[in-house]
């Protein structure tokens, strides 16, 4: 089985059923990592589509040990033989280290390295421009919808506002770059 069919399988028997709403946004994230794949090189447009699909995993009930979801997702994944690379892609997707700080876990998500790549930008923008139901949006527009979310003394809410500045950056870096390379952005 090819990695993005274990990945989706892996991902629709965790999480559909159990968080119908997370699915769903799990699938539009992943539609999107497609419209992306044209900007990194062909080897690695299989691991940003299973990144995609598997970057929320860590919220299924089953996997949730420490409350967040990065770290979660990128024990569970190790755990069932996944490639390193994609591990650390889950771990750190849309600047995980901010909240793994407020959170006290900056040492167990420091296992995983965040590569800081074209591919890692395009997978936070696939994540920063869906909505949680899936449908396409603009990154302030989902950072707003988060803060509204979770509430203003929530701490994801206090994450989402230091996190900004880097997940605009990554989201106009993966636009630049699929503007250059001829493909709409929405």
């Amino acid at each position: 089985m090819d990695l993005v069919a274990r990945a989706s399988s892996v991902a629709e028997g965790r999480l559909a059923l159990s968080l119908p709403r997370r699915w769903a946004h799990v699938q539009g994230v992943a539609k999107r990592a497609g419209v992306a794949a044209g900007i990194v090189p062909e080897a690695e447009r299989e691991l940003l589509t299973a990144a995609a699909v598997l970057h929320d995993m860590g919220y299924a009930p089953e996997i949730a040990e420490t409350g967040f979801h990065p770290l979660d997702g990128a024990r569970y994944l190790e755990d069932q033989g996944f490639p390193e690379r994609l591990c650390a892609l889950v771990a750190h997707h849309s600047c995980a280290y901010r909240e793994a700080e407020l959170r006290g876990c900056s040492a167990e998500l420091a296992r995983w390295v965040d590569e800081q790549t074209p591919l890692r930008d395009a997978l936070w923008w696939a994540d920063m421009t869906t909505g949680p139901d899936g449908d396409t949006t603009g990154v302030r527009e989902r950072i707003a919808e988060i803060q509204a979310r979770y509430g203003p003394e929530d701490l994801v809410t206090f994450f989402i506002r230091q996190a900004e500045p880097e997940l605009v950056a990554a989201v106009e870096r993966t636009e630049a770059r699929l503007r250059a390379a001829g493909i709409e952005v929405r």
